[in-house]
């Protein structure tokens, strides 16, 4: 596998700075980036002129992560070119929120099952049930077909959203790429850093990823208690305190929801993903050494991979916005502990997210999170 990647800054010359990828000739382009670039009708074609035959895929962020950086306001291009695997790739509109489950079932149908092995998958960021857009997939793909990827953003307005993939830069559209091939070594990891307080209060009253009520009580009541001062900034400020889903037994289920709106006629949370009604929940906070501490641990599950095969790798890294509005200037050091965990073999590449797509480990069940630092490790044998 060999990579190539570049960097686009806000009023450049496309044609001109996508010039180093002629004669490279990649299957795939990974594009992330600042929400304007993907507003630009010329995005689509500048890529494919420099790259005729490769896969498109990518979306808007809230900060594009390029080697070790975080950067806002670009554009960064990854392109990889592999020995042997190839990449395909697949679209579907997504009507509203309902149609999540749908959109992700019509992605799995696109892709031609034979030889697939992972799927990464790229959603909008608004008017999307991201737990429902992941079962929909699965529901179409075969079991041992892992998924990743994550939620388009838009600098932490959430307004309007872009994915980017063969039909075009859209807001309304979710977009799959297809890895195949024997030859693919594939990782997958996440880790959090956040911490826990107060009560387990248990969700009284749900509509998938609408929470209406907890302990019988208006969820939106609560929160705003929990959040003090900081209510009066919802539901941007909710990105700083997040859900813990527990188990009935009220142990940490290792997944995390953040909030994206609220209502304040129903007194209700709507939440990136589901929650079950008569499940538990706790509100989370966190600091910036936890969760630069988390994303290092979440590197450290893959050295293995990356000790295994000292050849190029992507680490296609999905961190969260939350995350972000943490850590404010020092948000590099969590890419920096990225880096520096995997080594030099590591091409690194991504964007912070409104949602995370990614199994918890090597194996097992793929999950929407939210507030984590996920990373995918794909390289050639």
């Amino acid at each position: 596998m060999k990579t190539v990647q570049l960097q686009v800054g806000a009023g450049a010359a496309l044609a001109s700075a996508l010039a180093p990828l002629r004669g490279f000739d990649p299957d795939l382009l990974l594009c992330f980036g600042a929400h304007g670039f993907f507003r630009d009708p010329a995005l689509p074609q500048a890529l494919a002129d420099v790259a005729p035959h490769a896969v498109l895929a990518g979306c808007s962020g809230a900060g594009e992560i390029l080697e070790t950086q975080v950067h806002d306001g670009t554009l960064a291009v990854t392109a990889l070119k592999f020995d042997r695997a190839q990449a395909r790739g697949a679209t579907t509109p997504i009507r509203d929120m309902n149609d999540s489950f749908g959109a992700g079932a019509r992605l799995g149908q696109a892709l031609p099952p034979e030889g697939l092995r992972h799927v990464l998958v790229f959603g909008t960021g608004v008017h999307i049930n991201g737990s429902a857009l992941v079962e929909g997939l699965q529901s179409t793909l075969a079991p041992s077909v892992q998924i990743s990827g994550g939620l388009a953003g838009d600098g932490g307005a959430f307004v309007e959203t872009f994915t980017l993939g063969a039909s075009g830069s859209r807001s309304d559209q979710i977009v799959a790429v297809g890895l195949y091939g024997a030859s693919l070594e594939i990782g997958n990891s996440t880790f959090g850093g956040w911490v826990p307080f107060g009560p387990a209060r248990r969700v009284t009253r749900c509509d998938h990823n609408v929470l209406y009520e907890l302990d019988g009580e208006r969820a939106l009541n609560i929160y705003k208690r929990y959040l003090g001062e900081y209510a009066r900034d919802l539901p941007a400020s909710g990105l700083l305190f997040p859900f813990e889903l527990l188990r009935d037994n009220q142990e940490s289920a290792g997944i995390i929801r953040t909030i994206l709106g609220v209502d304040e006629a129903a007194g209700s949370l709507t939440l990136a993903g589901d929650v079950p009604e008569g499940g538990y929940l706790k509100l989370m906070h966190a600091s910036t050494e936890r969760l630069i501490d988390a994303a290092e641990q979440a590197a450290m599950k893959l050295q293995p991979l990356a000790r295994k095969h000292r050849g190029p790798a992507l680490a296609l890294l999905v961190s969260c916005v939350g995350r972000k509005l943490v850590m404010g200037d020092r948000v590099d050091e969590e890419v920096e502990a990225v880096a520096s965990t995997l080594g030099a073999s590591a091409v690194v590449a991504g964007f912070y997210s409104y949602g995370e797509i990614s199994a918890s480990e090597f194996i097992g069940d793929c999950r929407l999170h939210n507030q984590t630092m996920t990373i995918t490790w794909v390289t050639e044998a």
